[in-house]
């Protein structure tokens, strides 16, 4: 996936623009990258940041012994890696296709639609095609709900951490319910409106949050570690690319639970962000889509990375802290409280994840209102409003039985046939361009 998103960069469909001719982008760059980010990425970034390095760092390391100079050196190295290009290629070959289609060719905003010209438009339009997008529904639905459901549990521990409030499901309800207010009113006023205004305010307070940690926190030792972290990144890109450990079990064993995890959930997400990206990106050419998704939002990751994950590693190294001691939901916090301004941060972050918590489900509301209203780019405010309640309450349950971990398990099964269905999709979009692009020159012939 990863290599056809490279080729199509300097290929001859560069040039093709996601729309009609004379279609100008819908949104300015920085409303692009902003929504790209957050619906991209989410909440999950947030305690990613601090727990994944300080798990590779000093709980399982991916190759060196725990807890040494070089575990440390590999634990943003592999941050890099999960959260770096290879996700955005997913994500912006699914997006892609479905926008060329959508925009440029006329089809309905559908995944099954992407696939008439590989399979017809007969069997699309019938039972082969209404499974495609049933799985493409029942990706999203699952998936966001569960995310709902740890991003309720997140909020919680936060407040807990920071205020001392209760943690028991009741208070993760009532958070759930405000939540859902504040989304489905976004989703209401429409994507311009909505979900715009807040990716920009989360991108706002999200970078407010980091540049004050870079300033409070070690920060010749952020920018050291971001820079030789980047270097081993792009040293060792193809040999982390294809890292199996066939010899080594223990090697094996962390691949499975992270690197072949990452994979499968970047996948079973990609009807869902796909489907946003494409809906917010007509009007831009093949060569700025493809650059925009894929280098972009990594660079972001990277800097979140380096600035949380190295001021959490640098505290347990001088033994300030031992933050691989907390749960995920709180090592952020802990860490956190540690440097100067600590509170205002943690209120701060418990913010932004509040504010991702809302554009994920807004996002969502809006891609399953478009499959299940035959692509419609404008469903309606009340199509959008049930399934903004079918998430929330399938996130109570989840919350209440303590099942996120069942349904993601169903989105790694969900994962496998749909990788086979973005292969296809990709083989769609060439057959479709090449047709184009040699009948363009026919006619230029002529």
């Amino acid at each position: 996936m990863l290599v056809f998103c490279i080729y199509l960069i300097f290929s001859r469909f560069n040039k093709i623009k996601l729309g009609k001719e004379g279609d100008t982008p819908d949104f300015s760059l920085p409303a692009w990258f902003a929504m790209l980010f957050s619906a991209g990425m989410g909440m999950g970034l947030v305690f990613w940041t601090t727990a994944e390095p300080i798990s590779h760092a000093f709980l399982s390391s991916p190759r060196a012994e725990v807890g040494s100079d070089q575990a440390i050196k590999e634990a943003l190295q592999f941050s890099f890696f999960h959260w770096g290009i290879h996700a955005w290629a997913v994500y912006a070959l699914v997006a892609l296709v479905l926008a060329y289609f959508k925009f440029h060719r006329g089809y309905p905003g559908l995944i099954s639609a992407t696939l008439i010209p590989v399979f017809g438009e007969k069997r699309m339009k019938g039972f082969a095609g209404q499974l495609v997008d049933t799985l493409a529904v029942v990706a999203t639905v699952v998936g966001v709900a569960a995310t709902l459901g740890f991003g309720t549990a997140q909020i919680n521990e936060g407040l807990a951490y920071v205020f001392n409030t209760p943690s028991n499901y009741w208070v993760q309800l009532i958070i759930l319910v405000v939540a859902t207010a504040l989304f489905i009113f976004s989703a209401w006023s429409g994507v311009s409106r909505g979900i715009k205004y807040l990716s920009n305010l989360n991108m706002i307070l999200g970078f407010l949050l980091m540049i004050v940690l870079f300033i409070v926190g070690p920060t010749l030792y952020i920018l050291n570690m971001f820079t030789d972290s980047l270097g081993g990144y792009i040293t060792n890109f193809f040999n982390m690319s294809l890292r199996i450990a066939p010899l080594d079990d223990d090697g094996r064993t962390w691949i499975d639970s992270w690197t072949i995890f990452y994979w499968a959930w970047w996948i079973s997400w990609s009807p869902f962000v796909g489907i946003f990206i494409a809906r917010i990106s007509r009007g831009r050419t093949i060569k700025e889509f493809m650059m925009g998704v894929l280098f972009v939002p990594s660079l972001v990751c990277f800097v979140f990375f380096a600035v949380f994950g190295v001021s959490a590693l640098d505290l347990e190294q001088q033994g300030l802290a031992t933050i691989s001691d907390f749960p995920m939901e709180t090592a952020t916090f802990a860490m956190l409280e540690q440097y100067p301004l600590g509170l205002l941060m943690s209120i701060v972050t418990i913010a932004v994840i509040a504010v991702f918590f809302i554009t994920s489900a807004d996002s969502a509301t809006f891609v399953l209102g478009m499959l299940s209203t035959s692509g419609s780019l404008n469903p309606s405010g009340m199509v959008k409003i049930v399934w903004g309640l079918s998430l929330s309450a399938m996130a109570a349950i989840i919350v209440y039985f303590g099942g996120t971990e069942g349904l993601q398990n169903v989105l790694i099964i969900a994962a496998f046939p749909f990788s086979v269905i973005v292969l296809l999709m990709g083989y769609s979009f060439f057959k479709s361009a090449n047709q184009e692009i040699s009948a363009e020159k026919r006619k230029a012939a002529k």
